[in-house]
């Protein structure tokens, strides 16, 4: 599945609507952020494939609820909540590339990171022609409209989704909910207890909390938490078929996959998705085929060799 990536809408002017387009062609899921530069119902038609709505609280409960029976009425077949960002982590390469002041400095603030933008033109037309950064669509504050993108960092800080949160989603959302950003046994037995239809093994992506495992890491412990209770997927490190292989011989009935699909965006747009989902495709289907193994369903342990400290 397409993983959700915030604001893909800077990489390419149509953003998630073309990674959904090309997720539906390709067959598979997208999954949409929260954090959108487009409205989720404009995701959602143009993909003709399963769409999923990520789910964030920001803005408070008002602002989620209006999302969440948008994406009801829209069609979305599942919600995901993301567990793991009660703050965004110290992302150094945002500092360095001068993130905070391109978004939302003053034009003093920018001019050090001007040369940056303007060794990308043909992007920096694409951005100026799209109105440049619009208000999030699907982030609609009662009484206020839609939130800025600036806001989002202090948003997310005092929006911390706890357990009971859950039980209120799970009221307002009769379809199935996915917990996103799992990485203990305990974890994916309370969402379990919570009414969870699968997890999402997941650190992020690495971009939170350093030193954290890597998702392949502690899947095993993960997998055999769930005892086949729920559906576990797996998010995090997926640039080849080879990794999608592993991840499912060692319990994950799916991968998400963000940077890979994100790249081909930012570089050709929804030709540049297509293009990164079939090189996956490729390189998953070469991997089977040195394996010796039929098919995908047919993968298991016995394919892979798992070190004994990775055992559950």
């Amino acid at each position: 599945m397409l993983a959700p990536v915030g604001y893909s809408r800077l990489m390419y002017p149509g953003g998630e609507v073309a990674a959904a387009r090309a997720a539906g062609a390709a067959g598979t899921a997208y999954i949409l952020s929260t954090i959108s530069g487009h409205r989720l119902e404009d995701v959602k038609v143009a993909s003709s494939g399963a769409v999923f709505y990520q789910l964030y609280l920001l803005g408070g409960r008002g602002a989620a609820e209006a999302a969440i029976e948008r994406a009801r009425q829209a069609g979305f077949s599942a919600l995901f909540v993301t567990i793991d960002t009660p703050i965004s982590g110290m992302r150094e390469r945002d500092v360095r590339n001068g993130v905070k002041e391109l978004i939302s400095g003053r034009l003093m603030q920018k001019i050090p990171f001007l040369a940056q933008v303007l060794s990308r033109p043909g992007w920096l037309l694409s951005f100026l022609l799209d109105g440049g950064m619009p208000p999030l669509p699907n982030v609609v504050i009662p009484g206020e409209g839609p939130m800025p993108l600036v806001d989002v960092n202090a948003a997310l800080a005092s929006s911390t989704v706890t357990w009971q949160d859950l039980r209120w989603i799970r009221e307002l959302w009769r379809g199935p909910v996915v917990i996103k950003g799992v990485l203990t046994g305990d974890d994916a037995r309370r969402a379990i207890d919570e009414g969870a239809a699968a997890v999402v093994v997941s650190n992020h992506g690495g971009r939170q909390l350093d030193c954290v495992p890597a998702s392949l890491r502690v899947l095993p412990e993960v997998v055999a938490a769930v005892d086949g209770r729920i559906e576990v997927l797996m998010d995090g490190g997926i640039r080849r078929g080879s990794d999608i292989v592993k991840a499912l011989c060692m319990g994950a009935r799916a991968v998400l996959c963000g940077r890979a699909y994100a790249y081909g965006l930012a570089a050709a747009g929804e030709a540049g998705v297509t293009r990164a989902l079939e090189i996956l495709r490729v390189d998953l289907e070469r991997t089977l085929r040195l394996l010796g193994c039929p098919s995908v369903a047919a993968l298991d342990r016995t394919y892979v060799n798992v070190p004994p400290s990775w055992q559950a």
